[in-house]
């Protein structure tokens, strides 16, 4: 009685009602979280070539946005930062501009939507004329200890603004905690830490580069991002964040380590965002577009993947497309 033909599987598939009724839910849009690229200026709303469906917005424009958004029930936004390559310079000092864009949108978005859940990256990158994520010492390495100062000017600015979330992402060594003391001693305790703790030098951010116009000048970032090939100290780094007082685990990309993410699920009851990155979202497009797949499936199948894998959190460019993805 233990196999075929008494034990029958297909008795569990084979009507679509059957299949509704076992079959776990789709991601809901409350666990959604969409990535949104602000620009300084007015009146801004730029397609992002090499991410369709995406844009670099000004704050003006950013609530015009989410009121769509919105209505599919879609209620938390990671907003990344621009800044002319004027302003750049070697120690990213706009990014904690309390004019800046992102603390323009943060504000504008929380005035506005006072309910919607506002995270901000937190990082140099785009703000620095080098394009690396802190300053450089005198070896061109990254200053992993100047950059913590930075690093906590920049999250203070962005919980001055109204930030719900805080997201370090620049990898530095003790970052979370630096963030964490910044924020309590400027009377923000009750901002979440959301730390990129497991993110990894990962080939697939080439489209977001090209968005946030912040690859590094010289070099690339595998001093300070993770290894794929050494997973134990990329979970390692996670183990840390948490000590040193992180609200919220991350795991980038998502997709391609599917098993690190299970990992670590079992291994914290913090949340766990997966963000599911550009160069992913990209690849969905780009074998839709060749005609060798269909977009909606696609992205519907890796979204419950992920989700699957123990992400409470999807960090998705399909967000904004949650009723085309799901209806």
């Amino acid at each position: 009685m233990s196999g075929y033909p008494n034990v029958r599987l297909r008795r569990l598939r084979g009507s679509a009602g059957m299949r509704q009724l076992l079959d776990e839910p789709v991601p809901g849009p409350a666990c959604f979280m969409w990535p949104v690229f602000v620009t300084p200026g007015q009146n801004q709303c730029e397609p992002i070539d090499a991410m369709p469906g995406q844009s670099r917005v000004s704050a003006d424009r950013l609530c015009g946005m989410l009121e769509p958004v919105l209505e599919q029930g879609i209620n938390s936004i990671l907003l990344f930062g621009l800044t002319e390559d004027a302003a750049k310079d070697p120690d990213g000092s706009g990014a904690w501009d309390p004019a800046g864009a992102v603390q323009r949108a943060v504000a504008d978005v929380k005035r506005r939507f006072p309910d919607m859940v506002v995270a901000t990256d937190v990082c140099l990158c785009a703000y620095t004329s080098h394009g690396h994520c802190g300053p450089l010492a005198p070896d061109g390495s990254v200053d992993n200890d100047a950059s913590l100062a930075h690093l906590a000017r920049v999250a203070v600015s962005h919980a001055t603004a109204g930030a719900d979330i805080v997201a370090p992402s620049a990898m530095m060594d003790g970052q979370v905690q630096a963030i964490r003391t910044a924020l309590d001693e400027a009377g923000a305790a009750t901002t979440a830490i959301m730390s990129y703790s497991t993110k990894f030098a990962s080939s697939m951010y080439g489209p977001f580069r090209d968005a946030e116009r912040s690859a590094p000048q010289s070099g690339d970032r595998r001093g300070y991002q993770a290894s794929y090939q050494n997973p134990l100290l990329a979970l390692r780094e996670s183990r840390l964040d948490e000590a040193e007082g992180a609200d919220m685990l991350m795991v980038k990309p998502a997709l391609f380590y599917l098993d690190i993410l299970n990992r670590l699920r079992a291994s914290t009851d913090l949340p766990i965002a997966a963000y599911n990155v550009s160069g992913e979202y990209a690849m969905l497009l780009a074998t839709a577009d060749r005609g060798w797949g269909d977009l909606a499936a696609m992205a519907r199948e890796s979204l419950c993947a992920i989700r699957r894998a123990g992400a409470d959190i999807l960090i998705s460019y399909w967000a904004n497309r949650y009723r085309e993805i799901f209806s």
